[in-house]
C-alpha cells in the first residue's frame, strides 16, 4: 500500500488530499479538505494540513505557480540520443530572442505526435522562475516533498480518455486553463485572460471574507433560459449579475478554441466555479458540440458510499496526490534533483574524505656543482649577445621615431579636414531639421483635419448602430426606461458617453444584457450599477463610452 498527499495551493486557498493505492492501483481518498489562508500564513498552513492529515513521512506532491508554456515542432526522425539537447537549444535560442535570463528559469517539457503534420512531434515546454519555485518550496521544508507540477497536467490523471476521443479539462478559477487531450496525450494548454477572479474580489468586497465568498459560489444557482421561467427569486440570485458576464466570456473563448481542432468531445469543469449549481447546464447551452459535465475523480464515479460534491471540490488535489504515485507526465516534475545538489554535496563534504594519491612528496636533489662550472662558461657569450641587442634596440628605436613623427603630421592633416567636413555637415543638419519640423507641422495639420472629418462621418451612423445592436441583444424580460447621451472630454478627445436605465423582475436577465452589451462591441469600459430592488422589479445602470470606428 502507498500513500501520497496531494496539496493544491492557490492565491488564498489550499485543497488537499490524502490518498491511497494498493497493489491492483485501486485509489482511495483517506482524508481532504479546503483551507483559507493569508499569504504570511502559507507555512503555518501546511503544516497544520501535514499534521493533521498525518503526512509528515509520506511523498507530497504539489502544484507549480506561474508556469509559462512555450510550444514549438521537430522532426519525428530526429535522433531520440539528440532529442533532449534539441529541445533545450531551441529553448534558450528563445530566451535570447524573448530577452528573458535562462539561467534564472527552471523548464520540463513533454512531447506528442502533431495532428497537422505527421511528419512532427509537438512540444510543449514549461518554464518557470527559480525564485518563485524556491519560494513555494520553503513552505515544505522538513517534509518529503517529491512532486511539483503544472495542476493542468496532473488533472490528467483522474479521467479515463478513451480512445479516439478528443477531450478538453477546463480549470474554472481566478484564472481559468483548458487543457486539450488528443489521443488520449496532453496536446495543448491554453490561459485564457478571462477569469472568475474579478467576480470573487467583487463578492468578497461585500462578505469581506473570502471563506463566506465561498459559501455564497457553493449556494448559488444558475438559471438557463428555459429554467429561469416560474423561478422563484433567490437571495444569492444577485450575485449572478456579477458572475455571468465571466462565465459568459469564458464559454465564448471555449467556442474559440475550439475552432483550432476537428472535433472534441468531452468538456470537464473543474475548479471553485464548478461549486456553482448547474454551471454545467448553462455551458451547455451555449456549446452545442461537446457534452459537458463536471469533472469526477474515475475511481469514485458509482461508489455510493462517498459523498462525490466534497471529491469534486478537491479535483486539484486529489490529481496531484496521484501524480505523487508515480503517474501521469513524470517529465513534468519540478521537484526532482539535478545539477545544483551535487555541488551542494561537495561544499558539504568533510575533509576527511579528500584522499591524497599515493607517491613520493620529497623535493628531488640537484648538483649545483656541475651548475657553477657552467656559470663560467656562458658568462662571456651571454655579454657579447647583450651589446648587439642594446645596438639594435637603439637602431629601432630612431626609426620608428622617424616614422612616428610622419603619421602624426599625416593625422594632423586628415584632423584638420575632418572639422572642415564636420562643420559643413552641421549647417546641413540645421537646414535639413528646419524642412523637417516645417513638413511635420503641414502633415500634423492634415492629420487633424482629416480626423475632424472622419469623425463627423463616423458619428453620423453611430446612435442607431447602438440602437440597432440593443434591439438585437436585449432579452424578453429586460425593459428600457431611459437612454442618455453625454459628452465627456478626456483631455484629448470628445467622447460620447451613453447611460442606459434598465429593468427586469430577475437579477439573471439583467446579467445577461450586461455581458451581451460587453460581446456586441459598441460600447467601451462598460459597467453598471448593483442592481436595486423597487417592488418586484430590479433596476440598474450600465454605462459605458461610445465606440469610435
Amino acid at each position: 500500500m502507498q500513500e501520497s498527499l496531494g496539496i493544491y495551493i492557490s492565491d488564498k486557498l489550499i485543497k488537499y488530499a490524502k490518498v491511497e493505492k494498493n497493489n491492483n492501483n485501486e485509489f482511495k481518498v483517506n482524508s481532504n479538505g479546503i483551507k483559507f489562508y493569508d499569504n504570511l500564513e502559507l507555512q503555518n498552513t501546511v503544516k497544520q494540513v501535514i499534521e493533521e492529515t498525518n503526512s509528515s513521512k509520506i511523498p507530497i506532491s504539489i502544484n507549480i505557480s506561474n508556469e509559462k508554456y512555450y510550444y514549438f515542432n521537430f522532426f519525428s526522425l530526429t535522433n531520440k540520443n539528440y532529442v533532449k539537447k534539441a529541445i533545450e537549444t531551441e529553448f534558450e535560442s528563445f530566451c535570447a530572442d524573448n530577452h528573458l535570463n535562462r539561467n534564472a528559469l527552471e523548464g520540463r517539457y513533454i512531447y506528442s505526435k502533431d495532428e497537422t503534420n505527421s511528419d512532427k512531434n509537438k512540444v510543449i515546454y514549461v518554464y518557470e522562475s527559480k525564485g518563485d519555485l524556491d519560494e513555494r518550496a520553503k513552505a515544505f521544508k522538513g517534509y518529503n516533498l517529491t512532486t511539483a507540477v503544472p495542476t493542468t497536467a496532473a488533472l490528467y490523471n483522474i479521467i479515463k480518455p478513451e480512445k479516439n476521443k478528443n477531450v478538453m479539462i477546463v480549470d474554472l478559477n481566478e484564472n481559468t486553463t483548458i487543457t486539450t487531450i488528443i489521443n488520449q496525450e496532453i496536446y495543448n494548454v491554453d490561459t485564457i485572460e478571462e477569469g472568475l477572479k474579478e467576480a470573487f474580489d467583487s463578492i468578497n468586497e461585500k462578505e469581506n471574507s473570502y471563506l463566506k465568498t465561498y459559501d455564497v459560489l457553493k449556494n448559488t444557482t444558475i438559471y438557463t433560459m428555459e429554467m429561469q421561467q416560474n423561478t422563484p427569486f433567490d437571495v444569492n440570485s444577485q450575485y449572478l449579475q456579477i458572475i455571468v458576464p465571466s462565465l459568459y466570456k469564458i464559454a465564448q473563448e471555449i467556442e474559440n478554441i475550439m475552432k483550432n481542432y476537428k472535433k472534441i468531445d468531452q468538456i470537464y469543469l473543474t475548479g471553485i466555479g464548478t461549486t456553482i449549481n448547474n454551471i454545467d447546464l448553462y455551458f451547455q447551452e451555449f456549446i452545442k458540440e461537446a457534452k459537458i459535465e463536471i469533472l469526477k475523480p474515475f475511481f469514485a464515479e458509482g461508489d455510493t458510499s462517498i459523498n462525490m460534491k466534497d471529491y469534486i471540490e478537491v479535483n486539484s488535489a486529489i490529481a496531484l496526490a496521484i501524480q505523487g504515485l508515480g503517474f501521469g507526465a513524470k517529465t513534468l516534475n519540478f521537484a526532482g534533483g539535478n545539477g545544483g545538489d551535487k555541488f551542494k554535496s561537495l561544499l558539504t563534504m568533510d575533509i576527511k574524505d579528500i584522499k591524497l594519491s599515493k607517491g613520493s612528496m620529497s623535493a628531488p636533489k640537484i648538483d649545483f656543482g656541475s651548475f657553477g662550472d657552467a656559470i663560467s662558461g656562458i658568462t662571456n657569450s651571454a655579454t657579447a649577445v647583450l651589446v648587439f641587442m642594446i645596438i639594435a634596440y637603439c637602431v629601432c628605436t630612431s626609426l620608428l621615431n622617424n616614422e612616428l613623427e610622419k603619421k602624426k603630421a599625416e593625422a594632423r592633416d586628415v584632423t584638420a579636414d575632418t572639422k572642415s567636413q564636420i562643420t559643413q555637415a552641421t549647417q546641413t543638419d540645421s537646414k535639413v531639421t528646419q524642412r523637417t519640423t516645417d513638413y511635420i507641422k503641414y502633415k500634423t495639420n492634415l492629420e487633424n483635419i482629416n480626423s475632424a472629418i472622419e469623425t463627423k462621418r463616423s458619428r453620423k451612423n453611430q446612435i442607431p448602430n447602438l440602437l440597432n445592436k440593443i434591439i438585437y441583444t436585449i432579452p424578453k424580460e429586460v425593459q428600457l426606461t431611459e437612454i442618455k447621451n453625454t459628452e465627456n472630454n478626456d483631455g484629448k478627445d470628445t467622447v460620447q458617453h451613453i447611460i442606459i436605465y434598465a429593468q427586469s423582475k430577475k437579477y439573471e436577465q439583467l446579467a445577461y444584457f450586461k455581458a451581451r452589451l460587453k460581446n456586441a462591441n459598441i460600447l467601451d469600459d462598460i459597467v453598471s450599477t448593483e442592481g436595486t430592488k423597487d417592488g418586484e422589479t430590479v433596476k440598474v445602470v450600465i454605462e459605458g463610452d461610445l465606440r469610435n470606428y
